[in-house]
């Protein structure tokens, strides 16, 4: 974890897990953020007390986005299904309210959720079992602030949201880079960052104000 500073941020996360509730955390941010990192190294970091649950295995698949018209916007608002999203989280808070302390034997119920497999480019289902005594949710995605349509009960589901803010053309490029790595050609890449994606990275960064933290990245010590 190179790029946000993560004690103070693993400290907050901490404070938030109360035994006999479950919690959910959630990590916002226009595409390319670090959102799924910092998450995965906050999970880590709480070592069997926190479970990742990513917003990204709500993307509809390609087939219903090649249906709907919307194959050129993956990405958008309206290409997940928001409203099964904020079924989830409603059932994850429901499933764990009045739930033991993580590691306890417990008789309540887990829960599956899907996951978004980026070799594929489409969503698992069943992929992340969240067991009846993990007390904190850490949920990511770039829609979480978002305030319109079915997104907009999503913010009232999570008990503390955090915008990650990092600086444009270290997004850019981490995302063209991502495109590559799963096997895009860069000028598609290039062209897919420069449309859709700095079109939605609009759309997130407007519910910066909704966050109840922005994180900025760690300085880098200054060359020579």
């Amino acid at each position: 974890m190179d790029t946000y500073d993560l004690a103070p941020l693993a400290a907050r996360a901490r404070s938030l897990i109360v035994p006999g509730r479950r919690r959910i955390l959630g990590i916002a941010g226009p595409p390319g953020a670090g959102k799924s990192t910092l998450a995965a190294a906050l999970v880590e970091e709480l070592a069997g007390t926190a479970v990742l649950v990513p917003m990204d295995g709500f993307h509809l698949a390609g087939a219903e986005l090649e249906r709907l018209g919307r194959a050129a916007r993956k990405g958008a608002p309206d290409t997940f299904d928001a409203a099964g999203y904020a079924a989830l989280l409603r059932r994850l808070r429901e499933a764990g309210s009045g739930g033991a302390p993580a590691h306890a034997a417990t008789g309540g119920e887990t829960v599956y959720a899907p996951a978004f497999d980026r070799a594929l480019e489409e969503p698992i289902a069943g992929s992340v079992a969240v067991e009846p005594g993990v007390p904190l949710v850490v949920t990511e995605g770039n829609y979480l602030l978002h305030d319109e349509g079915p997104w907009a009960p999503v913010r009232g589901l999570l008990d503390e949201v955090w915008y990650l803010d990092v600086r444009p053309d270290v997004r850019v490029r981490r995302l063209v880079d991502r495109h590559v790595r799963f096997g895009k050609p860069r000028p598609y890449a290039e062209r897919w960052v420069a449309g859709p994606d700095e079109a939605n990275a609009r759309l997130v960064e407007a519910g910066r104000a909704r966050a109840d933290l922005v994180v900025g990245p760690r300085p880098r010590p200054r060359q020579g």
